[in-house]
């Protein structure tokens, strides 16, 4: 431990972000840079704790205070060390995370938590920048072949494993690139590309292949993967969006959220020279309150809709946690976005009736209620507010209510993997009903984060390695971890 009283020394910082009207006129990253010596105080608050929840309450098991302490030091070759060991993309997740360590972060109990993303975003940049992270390809080669379909997180943390051991890993996506809802469903505000673009080089240069506008079932067959490769790993994702079904969701200018931040990526990426959805100069409604959400919210903003409105089911989040939301539990408080400092009105315990439109089958407009939320029955349960039915203009709405499991196109069936009643597919340890084929990501938990989708990329990775070669040398979690999984997919 670097400073004894870091913690009562130095006040939570974090990077400054740019002017919200300058940032709309492009696609940039928001932040400011951030000083290495405000960074080196930042580590200095963290309290090595007897009992670091913070490991818990990450996914990938960092060890969180060991890296805190070598930033301390200024010792970036073994902090890199200490974080590459667990995580194999920090400069992904030290971007997008939604940081669940920093919400189990003990200081959190009565100050504010040691800025843990911040710090490791900043071990990868300092990283890259004095070479400390470069290509590693193995020096021995198994013979054995790893097909990975899908290339988001999961699937690169599971090819990058795997390729590591000495097996021949190919990635196939279906999308143009590599980077899965990376590249084209985040937008660069949040992630820059070139961020992907430099882990894919050096993937590639390690000996992963890249085979990118490949979909299974129609430019190549699932039953050729299964010819030609020792074993399968399957991660495409949770792309089946929950629909909103009420009258009028199939007008004009009614849209799931991915439909139009995919292809504005595509837009910022020079793949398509324009978005057939605009927000420019319309009244955008988004549907849905969650971080899908607020991108919409964003990416509206620089398109220069006239107004944006955020609803949302549920009531507004206090400010502060309650006595019934104690640490180190997830805080569920208000949440406000970049995007929501950019301009949006956001709309709490709200009810979406019906989409009108007019006569040539465009939305005009959105019938809202207002909800009153009680207890009834153990349960919360709502009521609609008599009086307060109205229409509100509405030239394009984005429905973000989140994913219920894999695209249904027939994937999961040509592999020879069976489903469950509620779409995911039927696993145990990662393993599908086809012994060949394992699942990983969000195709396999259901919608999650991205922290999670590199956890499972790692872990299908030992369960893959250990079918082709009996054992496996790939870290992994400890054996109740998978308990606690079989139990949790016997009652779904």
């Amino acid at each position: 431990m670097g400073a004894k009283e870091g913690f009562i020394q130095f006040k939570r910082e974090t990077p400054v972000s740019r002017d919200p009207q300058e940032r709309v006129g492009d696609y940039k990253e928001i932040y400011e840079p951030f000083s290495d010596e405000k960074l080196n105080h930042q580590a200095a608050r963290c309290m090595d704790c007897g009992i670091p929840f913070c490991h818990n309450g990450c996914p990938l098991g960092n060890v969180i205070p060991e890296f805190n302490d070598a930033v301390y030091e200024k010792d970036w070759a073994q902090a890199i060390s200490i974080l590459k060991s667990t995580n194999n993309f920090p400069e992904f997740t030290g971007r997008i995370c939604p940081a669940p360590c920093e919400a189990s972060c003990v200081l959190g109990i009565n100050k504010d938590p040691v800025a843990i993303e911040l710090i490791e975003k900043s071990i990868a940049e300092k990283a890259y920048e004095l070479g400390l992270i470069q290509a590693n390809p193995p020096k021995k080669r198994t013979n054995k072949h790893v097909a990975v379909i899908g290339s988001g997180p999961a699937g690169l943390a599971a090819a990058d494993q795997l390729n590591q051991v000495g097996h021949e890993v190919t990635v196939f996506e279906k999308d143009a690139k590599p980077g899965g809802l990376l590249r084209y469903g985040i937008p660069d505000f949040k992630l820059e590309k070139w961020v992907i673009d430099r882990r894919i080089d050096l993937m590639k240069q390690e000996g992963v292949i890249f085979s990118c506008g490949t979909e299974v079932g129609f430019n190549i067959k699932a039953e050729n993967i299964l010819r030609n490769f020792d074993a399968v790993v399957l991660s495409t994702g949770a792309a089946q969006p929950r629909a909103l079904n009420i009258r009028g969701s199939d007008l004009k200018g009614v849209h799931f959220a991915m439909d139009f931040l995919g292809k504005q990526n595509q837009v910022v990426g020079g793949e398509i020279e324009e978005n057939p959805i605009s927000a420019k100069g319309k009244h955008v409604i988004v549907i849905g309150g969650g971080d899908t959400g607020s991108d919409c919210i964003g990416t509206s903003n620089r398109h220069g809709a006239a107004s944006i409105t955020q609803l949302e089911l549920l009531p507004k989040p206090p400010k502060q946690r309650t006595v019934l939301n104690p640490w180190p539990e997830w805080p569920m408080t208000l949440k406000t976005s970049s995007s929501h400092e950019e301009g949006a009105e956001r709309v709490f315990s709200i009810l979406t009736k019906e989409f009108i439109g007019n006569e040539a089958g465009e939305v005009t407009g959105l019938k809202l209620v207002d909800l009153e939320w009680m207890e009834k029955d153990g349960r919360m349960n709502f009521e609609e507010v008599e009086g307060t039915e109205r229409i509100v203009p509405c030239d394009l709405a984005f429905i973000a209510i989140g994913y219920t499991g894999p695209a249904q196109n027939g994937l999961l069936e040509a592999f020879g993997v069976e489903s469950m009643e509620n779409t995911l597919p039927k696993s145990k340890n990662y393993q599908s009903t086809n012994p060949k084929v394992f699942l990983s990501g969000d195709m396999r938990r259901g919608q999650s984060l991205v922290v999670w989708a590199i956890s499972e990329g790692r872990e299908a990775a030992v369960k893959v390695d250990e079918f082709l070669m009996g054992a496996s040398s790939l870290p992994q979690k400890d054996e109740s971890f998978f308990q606690v999984e079989e139990s949790l997919e016997g009652t779904e």
